[in-house]
């Protein structure tokens, strides 16, 4: 699904009468999302896939408010060159509203923890979570990456 967006299925009421999306459709925003912004590099694009207040907790830390992720995405970005997004698995729970991926991200050290930008390959991996509200947009990310190791590997 490289640099394709997506239109969300449509939203299905469950017999509790709570408004949801389907799984598959959860599963297929947040893949979207992942090409569109990290894949491609488009910090912008989350306009489409995020709330205005959406949150992004990384590592315990909270980025809130879409303008500031993106400058978030965008300062990431920025220390790995040659950045490479993979989905490795994601899946979604019945009402569609949890979305859990695993990632694979790839590239060279542009500068990442500080330390001096020497084109070090750049590999670590990661887990996000997704709340998806019942009308197909993103509303918060949890986000856990292996910095630590990866870290230890461009300090040597």
């Amino acid at each position: 699904m490289l640099n394709q967006y997506v239109e969300p299925a449509p939203l299905i009421h469950r017999p509790s009468g709570r408004l949801a999306m389907t799984p598959e459709a959860a599963i297929a925003l947040a893949e979207s999302f992942f090409e569109e912004v990290w894949a491609a590099g488009n910090p912008s694009a989350a306009d489409r896939f995020v709330t205005e207040d959406f949150v992004i907790t990384s590592a315990g830390e909270d980025v809130a408010g879409r303008e500031n992720f993106k400058a978030w995405v965008a300062g990431f970005q920025s220390k790995i060159a040659d950045l490479k997004f993979e989905t490795i698995e994601t899946f979604a729970n019945v009402d569609g509203l949890r979305v859990s991926s695993r990632f694979r991200v790839t590239g060279r050290n542009n500068g990442m923890f500080g330390l001096p930008a020497d084109n070090k390959p750049v590999a670590f991996t990661g887990n996000a979570i997704l709340a998806v509200t019942p009308t197909g947009k993103i509303a918060h990310n949890w986000v856990e990456r292996s910095s630590w190791e990866l870290y230890n590997q461009l300090k040597e």
